[in-house]
């Protein structure tokens, strides 16, 4: 897998857990797939337009273990942990990343929480 792709769909997912990304209509509208839908944490299903119409949560997260797989010519699948500081929670996520009209946009996305702390899921990497 080239790397130069996985740093790209790296930063694009660094990008779109940032509050000026997730405030933005217009940013959100362009990371996201016109299909896209989301499992949240919280067990609901989201589509784009709920999304850009309620907002997406606000909080102050970073990212870890970062790894990408490539499912078919275009379309890629992306895993990582989050520490979310502003909800004092961690979860697993990921996304599926379509190459779409020239650009890669996020198409599917889920998340689930997890008990485990950082350090726990820097081991299991």
């Amino acid at each position: 897998m080239c790397m130069n792709l996985k740093q790209h769909i790296k930063t694009l997912e660094e990008s779109h857990i940032k509050p000026d990304v997730r405030e933005s209509v217009e940013k959100l509208d362009e990371v996201l797939a016109d299909a896209f839908f989301e499992i949240g944490s919280s067990g609901f299903m989201y589509d784009k337009k709920e999304c850009l119409e309620s907002g997406v949560v606000l909080s102050e997260m970073s990212l870890h273990n970062f790894e990408m797989y490539p499912l078919a010519d275009g379309v890629v699948l992306t895993t990582y942990f989050i520490v979310d500081k502003t909800r004092n929670r961690n979860s697993y996520r990921s996304s599926i990343w379509k190459l779409i009209d020239g650009r890669w946009q996020m198409y599917f996305h889920q998340g689930t929480i997890s008990p485990l702390s950082l350090e726990e899921a820097l081991k299991k990497a």
